[in-house]
């Protein structure tokens, strides 16, 4: 923990609730809302590793719309153009952990650089982290659209090295997602699993994480 000078945080499923947009989905197709957005996540991360491996990088919010479109279908739901633009856009105001604030600002405390590296495009991760009140936090919002490929290939974990100007092992990568923290142990990060559901396991890539805690704010406490 002496050696981390910065932490770069997951932003969907770490920071911002991805499952808010759940009361939206059930609003708009009672009965199917938590079946919808189950479903539309699951698509969502499908279509970036789909999309890596076929080496057909597109934007973030058109692999959500995608991932929208095929969960709709999937369930039987004539999604129309109004809709649509309703559940995409409402990934711009999703709701963040309420340990999000707290251990961001505690870190900051301690003189810790903070960065969003994110399978997310600029815009979409700047307008939630906006809405959420924690823009001012970071010191870099870091799209993987930078390197044209998405989580989890090492280019887009090399991305958080570079902009916060650090070696591998002085940058703490923080995420809920275990694949995702198998990724940047994979690339030479350090690594810190916030598992919020203790029934959940880790995955078994052979990466884990150097540390695990219950939530952000348990972070600063071992820093």
């Amino acid at each position: 923990m002496k050696e981390i000078k910065a932490f770069a945080f997951d932003a969907y499923g770490t920071l911002f609730d991805v499952y808010s947009v759940t009361a939206l989905c059930e609003q708009l197709f009672p009965g199917k809302g938590i079946a919808l957005a189950r479903l539309w996540r699951t698509k969502q991360l499908q279509y970036t590793l789909l999309r890596s491996l076929m080496g057909r990088y597109r934007d973030f919010g058109k692999v959500t719309e995608e991932g929208l479109l095929h969960a709709a279908k999937s369930l039987d739901l004539d999604i129309a153009p109004g809709k649509l633009t309703q559940l995409t856009e409402a990934y711009l105001r999703l709701e963040i952990f309420p340990d999000v604030k707290p251990g961001l600002i505690a870190l900051k405390k301690k003189g810790v650089r903070l960065a969003i590296l994110s399978n997310g495009s600029p815009g979409m991760l700047k307008a939630a982290a906006e809405h959420s009140g924690i823009v001012d936090l970071f010191d870099r919002i870091i799209s993987a659209g930078e390197a044209g490929v998405y989580k989890p290939s090492p280019r887009v974990y090399d991305l958080g090295r570079a902009a916060m100007n650090v070696k591998n092992d002085e940058l703490g990568f923080v995420s809920s997602n275990s694949w995702d923290i198998n990724g940047a142990a994979s690339a030479g990060l350090a690594t810190f699993w916030v598992q919020r559901s203790s029934s959940e396991p880790p995955e078994e890539l052979g990466f884990t994480a150097d540390r695990t805690v219950k939530t952000v704010e348990d972070l600063a406490q071992i820093t």
